[in-house]
């Protein structure tokens, strides 16, 4: 039996020519100056970043973005998924000060557009934190992702598996902090929501509850 991993790399490698087909199809029936046209970028650059295939990626995130400011103008919620998308790939190669103005700004861009109360919000608010705890910048990191889990809970309900990866996220901050004993009841909360939501054997569930393990095999 083939493992997950395999199946899911053979898949990205098959949707990689049509995902270019659909850039080459839209370029000549629509131009280049089509916000169809930055969606393909944006879909190819994101088929290449979960590839690990950064320099690929980045110059078609840069087009994606510079073509939606350019067509829809900087207010628009798609210029903000451009600045996040490109901050996480920033992010994932290490360059975390060409990141952080783009979280900023897509985190301000979407609270000027959707307001404060939007699940779009609390994922701005959770990549900032992500990003200044990969830093080491706990302080800064730890009221976002307070933030974004109050947030989640409000807007989608306790037992939502995004609530779970809040929860997830906060004890991971608490952990390496060493504050184990703030760190368990969340990462505990997260495992619950994940088995009831997710089911006991979905990836997510499995992460936590080894984490969870990890914690208190390190700590008690």
């Amino acid at each position: 039996m083939q493992s997950v991993m395999k199946i899911y790399i053979g898949f990205l490698t098959e949707a990689e020519p049509l995902y270019v087909n659909a850039l080459v199809l839209r370029r000549r029936l629509l131009g280049e100056e089509h916000p169809d046209v930055a969606i393909s970028y944006n879909n190819l650059a994101g088929l290449y970043y979960s590839q690990g295939r950064y320099t690929e990626a980045e110059p078609l995130y840069i087009k994606a973005l510079e073509l939606r400011q350019r067509l829809l103008g900087e207010e628009h919620p798609d210029v903000a998924t451009s600045y996040n998308n490109l901050a996480g790939l920033y992010k994932s190669q290490g360059r975390y000060t060409e990141a952080e103005p783009l979280y900023i700004k897509a985190l301000e861009l979407s609270r000027r557009l959707l307001g404060d109360e939007h699940p779009d919000i609390a994922t701005s608010y959770n990549n900032l934190a992500v990003l200044y705890n990969s830093q080491g910048r706990y302080t800064e990191a730890e009221p976002l992702y307070i933030k974004a889990l109050e947030l989640s809970r409000r807007l989608l309900g306790e037992e939502h598996p995004n609530v779970a990866i809040s929860y997830n996220n906060l004890a991971g901050l608490y952990y390496s902090q060493g504050r184990y004993t703030e760190a368990e009841p969340l990462y505990i909360k997260a495992l619950e929501i994940a088995e009831r939501s997710l089911g006991e054997n979905h990836p997510n569930t499995i992460t936590f509850r080894e984490t969870l393990q990890l914690l208190r095999d390190n700590y008690t």
